[in-house]
């Protein structure tokens, strides 16, 4: 049965920070939970509870988080609203917030967001209900917009033999580009030739191991797993 949100002033709040500085510091969770009450004490809602989250990334879902755990359980007993601060403290992406704000709507409970560009919006009402909607496809289209922008850096650096990450096999660091290790590079192409002759991953894994060639660890052994990288590594295309 649906429940009314708007007969109810159960409240129950969630903060969250995802860096174990931020939680030692706890000085984000304070201004969360302060923000929280201040907006409850205006709306008029009784907030029973302040769920807090420390050093909890935002990827994990809901439901597998501890103080989310706690908040799902009194939505289900007798808790009608959930105040947060924003909508990426709570999901992890778009799908995720409208999955679960179209379950929370049907019990008939309502989600505040006090922070939406200096205001504040809740699901409660039909034009909070299409801001929330707009506000997670926006939110899932730039964190699309930064995971390309951050692919074509990547693939740029690959191209032009420039530090990306760690030193991929068969190169060194030279400031801030990677030069060719004509001994490793050797290894690369045999292992390329033993695939091609139908050598399997492990079997070729075993080779190297057997000849004594680290992985560019010291002391490093080869494994199934590090030969796929290698040959999938568009650095050896």
């Amino acid at each position: 049965m649906k429940r009314n949100s708007g007969s109810s002033t159960l409240a129950i709040g969630y903060i969250r920070v995802s860096t174990v500085q931020q939680s030692d510091h706890g000085v984000s969770l304070e201004a969360q939970e302060e923000r929280l009450r201040a907006y409850c004490t205006v709306a008029g809602l009784s907030l029973v509870n302040v769920l807090c989250e420390s050093a909890v990334s935002g990827s994990v879902p809901l439901s597998e988080r501890p103080a989310g755990i706690q908040l799902l359980a009194a939505v289900k007993r007798d808790v009608t609203h959930v105040v947060t601060l924003k909508l990426d403290r709570l999901f992890r992406d778009a799908e995720d917030a409208l999955r679960q704000t179209r379950l929370w709507d049907k019990d008939g409970v309502a989600l505040h967001l006090i922070d939406f560009n200096g205001a504040a919006i809740s699901s409660g009402s039909a034009m909070g209900r299409m801001m929330l909607t707009m506000l997670a496809g926006f939110a899932e289209f730039e964190r699309n917009l930064i995971a390309e922008r951050t692919s074509a850096a990547l693939s740029h650096k690959k191209r032009h033999l420039q530090v990306f990450n760690h030193e991929p096999f068969g190169f060194r660091r030279q400031g801030v580009a990677l030069v060719m290790i004509p001994e490793e590079q050797a290894i690369v192409s045999r292992v390329k030739q033993l695939r091609a002759a139908g050598v399997s991953l492990a079997g070729i894994a075993g080779q190297l191991n057997d000849a004594g060639v680290n992985t560019k660890r010291t002391g490093g052994k080869w494994h199934p797993s590090t030969i796929k990288n290698v040959l999938d590594s568009t650095m050896h295309a």
